[in-house]
């Protein structure tokens, strides 16, 4: 029983979290270090367009399905016997919830939501202080969730490596 549901949750688990984390990681080394060397005015605009298209069907079950499949995928293990990958897994669901999926909604939405509303000003040094007051921080909780959830992948390998071995 535990391999028929076990694997292909911890399977899905992995591969949920891994989509999370490469999304967060593109953003850390190479989109917002473009957006950075961009025109401010252009850089404001092109965060404007990608964060008013990031919420879609295709985004959604990473974002929103990872930390459940987590806790299921938790529960199992641990009703399975499995506890040392149940700890692994449970170590995974908070990174990825916590800093993850959390501290997302609290702090790089919020900002998001602030810029989307700021108009991209047509002089320069105006959009230059709009992104230079933006983009620092963004980036330093954006790599914070990054380090969450490439650390959550990790538990999970562990997860991984540890069904099936007496706990």
């Amino acid at each position: 029983m535990t391999n028929t549901v076990s694997r292909p949750l911890l399977l899905l688990s992995l591969l949920l979290c891994s989509a999370l984390f490469g999304f967060f990681y593109a953003w850390v080394c190479s989109t917002m270090w473009g957006l950075d060397q961009a025109d401010p005015r252009t850089a404001i605009a092109a965060m404007q367009a990608m964060n008013a298209s990031v919420r879609n069907a295709v985004f959604a079950p990473a974002f929103f399905g990872t930390p459940v499949v987590l806790a299921v995928t938790t529960v199992i293990l641990f009703v399975a016997a499995q506890r040392a990958a149940a700890g692994w897994c449970l170590g995974a669901a908070l990174l990825v919830t916590f800093p993850g999926v959390l501290l997302t909604m609290a702090v790089n939405v919020p900002m998001n939501e602030a810029l989307g509303a700021v108009p991209v000003p047509e002089d320069i040094e105006t959009a230059r202080q709009i992104w230079q007051g933006y983009s620092p921080e963004w980036q330093f909780w954006n790599q914070l969730r990054t380090a969450a959830t490439g650390l959550g992948m990790l538990c999970l390998g562990m997860a991984m490596l540890s069904v099936g071995k007496k706990t």
